[in-house]
């Protein structure tokens, strides 16, 4: 029976780069995934160019990056492994990259580079990865004069031991490219408390009635300044919104997702660099042309028009409006109010909220506390980035963690 330092499961951004980063340092390391190409979400990530990381992560306040029971969590992890040090590695790798906005970073070429990166590296480190490999039984060993031995797993290739088990299964977003909740069953197994999932940076959906005004504006993007919650909890992201057949999209909706809340309402600003009040009053000085090819200097024509067609007073020659109309259209652009009734849930979702509760892991080593030698990286902790590569940084810094108590026997 073959028997490894560590096993690893889970052949995604985290459980490569742990794999990579352990073999590197001595130990003898398994990869196994049950799916059948690796690193699947990489591939998908950034429009197929991978947004690996952020350069506006602050290690010291990088929490406020993060959602979950405890961001705070995060923070020893991110410290050690920061962006910079991920960059090196790409910029060693002779991958070429571009910053396209708020400090997100792209591949040049292929989100293929990125994973063809982990793959060399986990292959100069003599890494052993069994792909595709059903994963069944999962036991632990006691230890005994003989053996150190603490895990046995039974899989499709056979029966394996290794001292420390490492679970980097993600979550259940995207079920498509082999998303399951084997981390969660493990982590349940083994005793550890789960805060409940749901989709995280995930386009919304609106109900059919609602919707009907604005479901011809799929296509129509532009940027906005987008709000949920009260007081506290109240959060605000300034972004880009994308009109669906079924609802709302872009990077402002993915922000904004990850805090909404059923039931709760939206707030949004169609036109937040703009005192839409102000503008509409000096066009009725000095234009005669129609309310719609005046809000088209401003908005996308066909949301201008569209606008428009919910007030007859709005459809007119600027010129010829009331004061009153200007008014009540102003605000219907600046303070837009409309509730969701639902989220495109996994299939769409880009993260899973939720997880592995942080109360159950040391922030050190990512190891559970009650269990030796059983470490939860990447998204299958309950820790979720912001849209922009942050949970990318994520992977690689909770996978550094590990990978560095594993080298120190800390386990």
């Amino acid at each position: 029976m073959p028997c490894f330092d560590v096993v690893i499961v889970g052949a995604g951004a985290a459980g490569l780069f742990c794999a990579a980063q352990a073999g590197q340092r001595g130990l003898k390391v398994l990869v196994l995934d049950h799916a059948s190409r690796v690193a699947e979400k990489i591939r998908i990530s950034g429009g197929g160019r991978c947004n690996f990381t952020n350069r506006h992560l602050d290690v010291r306040s990088s929490h406020q990056h993060y959602l979950g029971q405890n961001p705070q969590f995060a923070r020893s992890a991110l410290s050690r492994f920061t962006p910079q040090d991920f960059i090196d590695l790409v910029q060693q790798g002779g991958i070429a990259f571009h910053e396209k906005h708020k400090g997100q970073l792209f591949a040049d070429h292929s989100a293929q580079d990125i994973i063809g990166l982990l793959l060399d590296a986990c292959a100069q480190a003599g890494v052993q990865r069994w792909q595709p490999c059903a994963i069944g039984a999962i036991t632990a060993e006691a230890s005994t004069p003989s053996s150190s031995s603490r895990y046995r797993l039974h899989t499709a290739q056979g029966v394996v031991q290794t001292h420390n088990l490492v679970v980097a299964t993600g979550g259940l977003s995207i079920p498509k490219i082999g998303a399951s909740d084997l981390g969660y069953r493990i982590a349940k197994q083994f005793g550890l408390p789960i805060v409940p999932t749901r989709p995280g940076l995930v386009p919304l959906r609106f109900a059919g009635d609602d919707w009907a005004p604005y479901a011809s504006l799929a296509g129509v993007a532009l940027p906005v300044r987008i709000r949920t919650g009260e007081k506290k909890q109240a959060m605000a992201f300034d972004e880009d919104l994308l009109f669906t057949h079924r609802g709302l999209s872009g990077p402002a909706i993915l922000q904004i997702s990850s805090y909404w809340q059923p039931g709760q309402a939206l707030h949004i600003d169609l036109l937040p660099q703009l005192d839409i009040s102000a503008a509409l009053q000096e066009a009725k000085a000095s234009s005669k042309k129609l309310l719609p090819n005046v809000l088209a200097q401003w908005l996308p024509g066909r949301l201008a028009d569209a606008w428009c067609q919910q007030d007859a007073a709005w459809q007119g020659p600027v010129n010829q409006c009331s004061d009153k109309a200007l008014a009540q259209l102003a605000q219907s652009l600046s303070r837009w109010q409309l509730t969701p009734s639902g989220t495109e849930g996994y299939a769409k979702a880009e993260v899973t909220i939720g997880g592995v509760s942080t109360q159950a892991l040391s922030q050190q080593s990512m190891e559970a506390k009650n269990q030796p030698g059983l470490f939860f990286i990447g998204e299958v902790v309950d820790i979720t980035g912001w849209l922009g590569g942050f949970n990318f940084q994520w992977a690689w810094a909770s996978a550094y963690a590990c990978a560095q108590a594993l080298a120190a026997g800390r386990a």
